[in-house]
């Protein structure tokens, strides 16, 4: 049992590492990072370069929490991504690079990035 806890959280940091490597947040394409717990996600926009945190969103902000019966879900996840991508396009961002850390693409994450494209966001 804590061989298997051990080599999944391997596997999730080799995952985190190889997307970070190649990903770099900058004024004009911030980095869209995202981080998924068992209840919520949460997600923001980086600008590495400056060290600064451009817009963010997540499941836990007051307009979602109350329009959403779960927040634990692909529905809440696509929510999230229609949110960033408002935000992003009011502070004048329409590209981003896609940090999806140590999740795989798929389910909520896929759901996020699917809904933010949607809603005017290039990656």
């Amino acid at each position: 049992m804590l061989q298997e806890k051990a080599r999944k959280y391997r596997a999730a940091k080799r995952r985190k590492y190889h997307v970070r490597n190649k990903i770099v947040g900058t004024a004009e394409c911030p980095r869209l990072s995202v981080y998924r717990s068992n209840r919520h996600i949460y997600t923001q926009l980086i600008d590495d370069v400056a060290g600064v945190t451009v817009a963010s969103s997540s499941t836990m902000s007051k307009e979602l929490r109350d329009e959403l019966k779960t927040t634990s879900n692909k529905e809440a996840a696509g929510k999230v991504g229609e949110s960033i991508a408002k935000a992003a396009l009011k502070v004048g961002i329409k590209t981003v690079s896609f940090d999806r850390g140590s999740n795989r693409y798929q389910g909520r994450t896929r759901a996020l990035a699917e809904a933010a494209r949607k809603a005017g966001l290039v990656f």
